[in-house]
């Protein structure tokens, strides 16, 4: 009767022996040249990868070698394929060492991989082949839009690990906390890690990031990048043309469009009139050629998407085709031009000057000198009337109290001589003595 396995008996000893009195016994049982011994050797692969499954022998004297998978299925008999399996191999069968390798190792394929010998007795080893699942990169779902003024929901999910993966959402360098939640699906997980941000106008296309982690990576990530969407009302603005329009010139307005999505149809209309006949727009560019005053008015641009819409105005002011020559003094001595200034207009001619408060006006001025000079002498002859009337009035008055007066003395002397013709008197007398 053949002698049993040295690890066999090793375990048969009391529980209560020390470990070093096991390790003692046995090296001594198997220093003998009849001892046979079995060992294997645990496996980690990553999913997808080769496996090398090693079976150890001790003083192998020919008895039969079985190697079956986890579910006891025989897969080599003394290096005889036992399972039609194309992706185990035997690679190596010696007295020492027999090694399969199995290709493209699933989870599936994980577990106790049964070394045994056949002696008088059942002997066995096992070999653990544990199989890890790296994660792909993440994926990023948005539960609802993200709309202005609003928030957005964002979950980074990996729908696949083993073991679990760690998730991280970052932003400008930034960890963002996050809810973790995770599932187990037999022998892989599934992680996934949900935040709410509020989003303004400003955080449209802002970048964000998810990260996962796992330990089977050896300190490398997955990362998936994701830019913020956020939508929001349109804004709209002309750009006006510059300088002053006159008769004749032609005009080109732009409407400049944001908001997202951004609005595909932009209208052009005039308050309170209909469009001219030789207007031209095309998208966002509204053309007027020839220019007359015929086309004043106010012109609008509209745009609207989804999510509001907003409208900007443009006044056109179409003036006059007028120009004033000023007169440029003779400049015999130099070939270089000299800008000149206007001489001093005649009365009620007018000048047009840019208004300081808008450029883009014209106003109608006229030179203060000839009103002043008008003014003055309208004053010196209404003061002039005016003296003559009082001083023709005052004499006037003067002449006639004089007549009055001597009219009176003329009188006065009748009445004396009277006087005196009847009291006797001489009236030479009474008239020197009136002369007097």
């Amino acid at each position: 009767m053949r002698p049993v396995r040295c690890y066999v008996l090793c375990r048969l000893l009391p529980a209560h022996f020390s470990l070093a009195l096991r390790s003692l016994v046995l090296v001594l049982l198997c220093i003998t040249p009849r001892c046979q011994a079995v060992q294997a050797e645990n496996v980690t692969v990553l999913e997808g990868g080769t496996a090398q499954i090693s079976c150890r022998l001790q003083n192998y004297d020919g008895s039969i070698v079985v190697i079956q998978n986890p579910r006891r299925q025989t897969l080599f008999f003394n290096g005889t394929r036992a399972l039609k399996d194309d992706r185990f191999q035997m690679v190596l069968f010696t007295p020492r060492l027999v090694r399969i390798t199995l290709t493209n190792v699933s989870v599936s394929d994980e577990g106790g991989y049964f070394c045994q010998l056949y002696t008088d007795a059942t002997h066995h080893q096992v070999a653990t082949l544990s199989v890890l699942v790296l994660p792909e990169t993440p994926t990023v779902e948005v539960k609802q839009e993200a709309v202005e003024g609003g928030e957005v929901e964002l979950t980074c999910m990996s729908p696949r690990s083993k073991p679990a993966a760690a998730l991280r959402w970052m932003r400008n360098g930034r960890e963002i906390p996050g809810v973790v939640s995770q599932q187990d699906n037999g022998k892989t997980f599934s992680v996934s890690s949900t935040i709410r941000i509020p989003v303004e106008r400003k955080d449209n296309g802002a970048a964000l990031s998810c990260e996962a982690f796992h330990p089977a990576l050896g300190g490398q990530k997955r990362i998936r990048h994701y830019r913020l969407d956020v939508y929001f009302a349109p804004t709209v603005r002309i750009v006006p043309p510059t300088g002053i329009l006159r008769e004749g010139d032609s005009l080109s307005l732009t409407c400049s469009v944001s908001g997202n999505p951004l609005p595909r149809n932009i209208q052009w209309s005039k308050i309170n009139d209909t469009l001219p006949e030789r207007a031209e727009i095309s998208g966002p560019t509204f053309q007027i050629s020839r220019l007359s005053q015929s086309h004043n008015g106010t012109y609008l641009c509209q745009a609207q998407n989804n999510y509001g819409r907003a409208a900007d105005h443009y006044t056109l002011l179409v003036y006059d085709n007028v120009s004033v020559t000023p007169t440029v003094p003779p400049t015999p001595t130099t070939t270089q031009p000299i800008t000149s200034h206007p001489t001093t207009p005649t009365l009620l001619t007018p000048s047009y000057a840019p208004d300081a408060e808008d450029p883009g006006a014209v106003v109608e001025t006229h030179s203060a000198v000839p009103y002043a000079v008008i003014g003055g002498v309208l004053a010196l002859l209404v003061f002039t009337v005016i003296c003559v009337l009082i001083v023709t009035i005052w004499c006037s008055v003067r002449q006639k109290g004089s007549y009055l007066t001597h009219e009176a003395s003329g009188l006065d002397e009748h009445g004396e001589v009277q006087e005196a013709f009847l009291n006797g008197n001489d009236a030479s007398q009474g008239k020197k003595e009136y002369l007097l």
